[in-house]
């Protein structure tokens, strides 16, 4: 069930399922409509989860500013994180998810038990540039047909074509300010403020965000790396049938 969480300053949708102890947190990449909206495939996706975490997957904060940042996405789900009594998670972002958890990690280390960074990069990449709103609807189509590999999508979603998804005024607007705020995100000159143990993993297929910026976040860190090799791309996460399980281990090792 879609759930709300209100703080001082905004409001944020999440879903929450498992019954563990422990806390996930997962941070979505940037999408053309909410992630929430697919809750069924979500906790199917990580029931590997449910026993020993519960699990929160955010999203983004309810009316976003024209002029939302990165960072000020991380401040405002650790804001929400710390209204729902959270006090320590384990955290994976993924994407733009990815990039919004290195500034958690870096501004909010009591919060970040361990980290997992998925087809993600520490520097803003010119495939995520910012559009002019009245462009916002060509941009969708172009990320849409660039998340997942031809192999997945002839298996899982045969004839799927991306120029035929249904968007709203409200989801490209949505979208506009999210491909926004990625514009001149650069943690790299603070990623030695992270110092949770991390786990980073890449695609070499990917085509949204190079495996060159997973590369630069492990050697910068000194961290675990992982690329996947062919076919898969930027949705690795949701196409390799081991990719919960190599987080889920990486978490249990404690």
């Amino acid at each position: 069930m879609i759930q709300t969480v209100d703080t001082r300053d905004f409001s944020m949708r999440y879903i929450k399922f498992g019954s563990g102890g422990r806390v996930l947190a997962v941070i979505p990449g940037l999408s053309v409509k909410s992630v929430l909206m697919s809750e069924d495939q979500i906790t199917a996706a990580y029931d590997v989860f449910a026993r020993d975490f519960t699990v929160y997957l955010f999203d983004r904060r309810l009316g976003m500013p024209e002029n939302y940042t990165i960072r000020d996405m991380a401040a405002d789900t650790a804001a929400a994180m710390k209204a729902l009594g959270i006090e320590r998670a384990d955290v994976f972002g993924v994407s733009q998810g990815g990039m919004i958890a290195q500034f958690i990690a870096i501004d909010h280390p009591e919060l970040v038990h361990r980290l997992v960074l998925g087809s993600t990069t520490p520097h803003a990449v010119r495939t995520v540039a910012p559009v002019p709103r009245e462009k916002a609807r060509e941009a969708a189509l172009s990320f849409l047909s660039g998340l997942y590999s031809d192999d997945f999508i002839k298996k899982a979603a045969p004839g799927f074509d991306p120029t035929d998804v249904e968007l709203t005024e409200e989801e490209l607007d949505r979208f506009a300010v999210s491909l926004r705020a990625s514009d001149g995100f650069d943690a790299y000159g603070e990623l030695g403020g992270i110092k949770c143990p991390t786990l980073v993993i890449g695609a070499i297929g990917d085509k949204i965000i190079p495996p060159q910026g997973s590369l630069d976040i492990a050697l910068a860190l000194g961290c675990e790396l992982y690329i996947y090799g062919a076919p898969y791309g930027h949705a690795v996460y949701d196409e390799a049938p081991d990719y919960k399980n190599r987080i889920y281990s990486f978490l249990m090792r404690d």
